[in-house]
């Protein structure tokens, strides 16, 4: 007899999420075994983050600018999705390295968007809701934040990287789930540590560095991008560069 799927949680913006450890571990399998399958890095979000989305717009509120972000409540993925705006940024900004991220990946604001909203990962998020507008800044900024940490996204070390940097931002233990699982395959693939440590790395680096949740996007964007980084705290990353030229050496960029 068929296994039936688990129901998906029914989505209440108000309401914390109950974990879900078996849907995490199916989704990290897929992951792991796909790591271009991004649908499921949001089925693990859903299933493990619980109520980080209602802390991290709680916290919002307690920065000086916090209250005005979450006043306008601006929809981050229409701004990032007009090319216009986007080709307006002055070289050296944050922006017009972000542009050269979208530029060099393929990817678009309205991509991640569209993923996220895949059966069974973040959909129903689109109601009008604080958490809800919460959770969807957290999915929109994720490419802003590959620029400020230059981290790569055509690389699974990247993303690895970056998804631990978020975990000590948030505290999300989704992210902290993906990170630890693609290390540990690293470890069982390539028997060296290079890939662990860089991962480690990236949670340091989001430990020291500001809460980025609570940056005004739009300011941000019109930055130069050394400045940006030095005012966040955002510091160089030798063990991921490390871990990215023995995965080259070893053809193994794709793990």
């Amino acid at each position: 007899m068929a296994t039936q799927p688990a129901p998906v949680q029914t989505f209440n913006p108000g309401i914390p999420m109950k974990r879900e450890w078996g849907t995490a571990l199916s989704a990290l399998g897929k992951l792991l075994a796909n790591g271009d399958d991004t649908v499921q890095v949001f089925k693990i979000m859903r299933a493990l983050n619980g109520d980080v989305t209602q802390r991290s717009y709680r916290k919002l509120l307690t920065l000086p600018n916090g209250g005005k972000l979450a006043y306008q409540r601006i929809e981050l993925a229409q701004r990032l999705a007009n090319r216009e705006w986007i080709d307006s940024f002055a070289e050296g900004t944050v922006g017009a390295a972000y542009r050269n991220f979208l530029d060099s990946t393929g990817f678009t604001a309205e991509g991640l968007v569209e993923v996220s909203m895949a059966e069974g990962a973040f959909q129903g998020v689109d109601v009008e809701h604080p958490y809800a507008w919460m959770g969807r800044r957290e999915r929109d900024i994720h490419d802003i934040w590959h620029t400020l940490t230059g981290y790569q996204a055509n690389e699974h070390l990247g993303e690895a990287c970056l998804v631990a940097f978020s975990y000590a931002q948030t505290g999300g233990l989704g992210w902290g789930f993906i990170g630890m699982g693609a290390a540990l395959k690293s470890l069982r693939v390539t028997k060296e540590t290079a890939f662990l440590k860089a991962v480690i790395e990236g949670y340091r680096r989001g430990k020291k560095a500001a809460w980025l949740h609570g940056e005004d996007y739009e300011a941000l964007l019109n930055e130069p991008l050394d400045a940006a980084r030095k005012r966040l705290g955002i510091d160089v990353a030798p063990k991921y560069k490390i871990a990215q030229q023995r995965l080259e050496a070893a053809g193994l960029q794709g793990i």
